[in-house]
């Protein structure tokens, strides 16, 4: 293990952190709210431990796998608890638990909140709870990786895909640094837009940068008690469009760039997302059209709330905690199923599900043809027996976190739903559960204990379980 390498990289991390800080630092000086001295005390500590760790004498730069799983979690750990200190020092979230909670579901995108009171927050804290988001979506090791020069050896490529959940992340040009720079150039432009279509669709700037980063991160966190429903159709309806692009995989945008759109077009698993968002759509708009006036409402809400689900983003415009069981039903099962892998999106992700199918349909032919041979194939590609190999370890280790977290968290004493969905809400990245945790509610009644829980599943969701678990592995920390 190259612990020196370890350090310097974390101080790296926390360098950058530092430099996302001038912008929440910038808005409390627009708005003259104190909070800004909380920041830039934090600004301070992250600068003294970035420079203290770049004076550490490396011999060996390089980084490995093992390394770089453990760069990668620790980066996160460590973004949470420096980013949770300015709600904590600036007292408007006063409890600790309760500040780094907030804050490891904002990096996560996961968007779940303790608190019962959103617009209590200062300008300034609620631009930084919701600039997490942004930072979050693509990973700031990704962004590292795009600016910053070192040699990873093939351990970029896994830092990448750690921080790009889903199984089919690859490199779209030779050089990794080239690759993260790509990405985030899309991502970027893409925030950029939808920035500016809110505000020639009337939404103040303030407004629009946070439901663009909210959208961009598929994170969640709303600035108004009532999430989004004070906002005006034609805003709702640009949200609803940008969740589902930033839930679409990244590759197709960059063979769009390349003038690929042939193949762009024909990936299998965003015709299937598209195709799941349609029918979830009209079976909860039959399902709630007596619920609204008129049924372009209950479709313009059904559509807003089937896309934020589906994209782990959590924004809401109705509480579906008051919606028939099937509407729920249908909206639970696409919390599990999540976006397309390479997206800001989290859940088990739409790719994942389409192999999962594929596998159970060989194994169906090969009981009935037992001398078949049968291959995967997606798009065309047959499908290696790791990759396989690695999703049905992905499954196995999700059900057993998701077994275990439930039964911690249900010492507290609430109903099964509430802590069933709060689960799934936070492994999945989602935001909002049902019953106490729906839409309307919030994670404030958990125990510290649960909520350090549930925070582990947000990192584990977010980092695709492997990262977050290796920290407990004796073998990891050997030289």
């Amino acid at each position: 293990m190259n612990y020196k390498m370890i350090i310097q990289m974390l101080g790296q991390v926390c360098l950058f952190e530092a430099l996302f800080m001038i912008l929440p630092l910038a808005v409390s000086i627009i708005y003259r709210e104190p909070d800004g001295f909380a920041y830039l005390i934090v600004m301070v500590f992250c600068i003294l431990f970035g420079f203290l760790s770049s004076r550490i004498k490396v011999r060996n730069k390089t980084i490995y796998g093992r390394e770089g799983l453990v760069i990668v979690s620790l980066s996160w750990i460590i973004l949470s608890i420096f980013g949770s200190l300015p709600f904590f020092m600036s007292g408007d979230i006063p409890h600790f638990p309760d500040a780094l909670f907030e804050t490891a579901s904002g990096f996560t995108t996961t968007g779940s909140s303790i608190l019962t009171d959103v617009e209590a927050l200062s300008k300034t804290n609620l631009f930084w709870r919701s600039f997490t988001h942004w930072i979050g979506g693509m990973g700031v090791l990704v962004f590292i990786l795009a600016f910053l020069p070192m040699k990873t050896g093939s351990a970029g490529m896994r830092i990448m895909r750690a921080e790009s959940p889903g199984p089919s992340v690859s490199k779209l040009v030779p050089k990794v640094k080239t690759t993260a720079m790509i990405l985030y150039s899309i991502y970027l432009s893409m925030t950029v837009i939808q920035i500016i279509v809110l505000l020639f669709a009337g939404t103040p700037l303030f407004d629009a940068l946070i439901l663009s980063f909210g959208s961009a991160g598929t994170g969640g966190f709303a600035i108004k008690n009532d999430g989004l429903a004070s906002y005006t159709n034609l805003q709702q309806s640009i949200v609803t469009i940008a969740m589902i692009l930033f839930g679409v995989n990244f590759n197709v945008y960059y063979l769009l760039l390349r003038k690929r759109a042939s193949q762009a077009f024909k990936m299998t698993e965003v015709r299937v997302y598209l195709v799941i968002i349609a029918i979830s759509i009209l079976l909860i708009t039959i399902n709630v059209a007596p619920l609204f006036p008129s049924v372009y409402e209950a479709f313009h809400h059904t559509a807003f709330q089937v896309t934020s689900i589906i994209t782990t983003t959590g924004f809401s415009t109705r509480d579906f905690n008051m919606w028939p069981p099937l509407s729920q039903t249908i909206l639970v099962i696409i919390m599990f199923i999540g976006a397309c892998a390479g997206s800001t999106g989290g859940g088990i992700k739409v790719s994942r599900i389409i192999l999962l199918l594929k596998g159970v349909r060989k194994e169906i032919l090969m009981t009935c043809h037992p001398r078949s041979v049968k291959k995967l194939k997606i798009d065309g590609h047959s499908v290696s027996h790791e990759v396989i190999r690695s999703i049905n370890a992905f499954i196995i280790i999700y059900a057993v976190i998701f077994v275990i977290s439930l039964l911690i968290i249900s010492l507290d004493s609430m109903d099964l739903v509430t802590n069933f969905t709060a689960v799934a809400a936070t492994l999945n990245n989602i935001g909002p559960g049902l019953n106490v945790v729906g839409p309307t509610g919030n994670f404030s009644s958990f125990s510290d204990l649960s909520k350090f829980v549930l925070m582990f599943d947000m990192l584990a969701g977010r980092l695709e379980l492997m990262p977050m678990l290796i920290l407990f592995v004796p073998s990891t920390w050997k030289k």
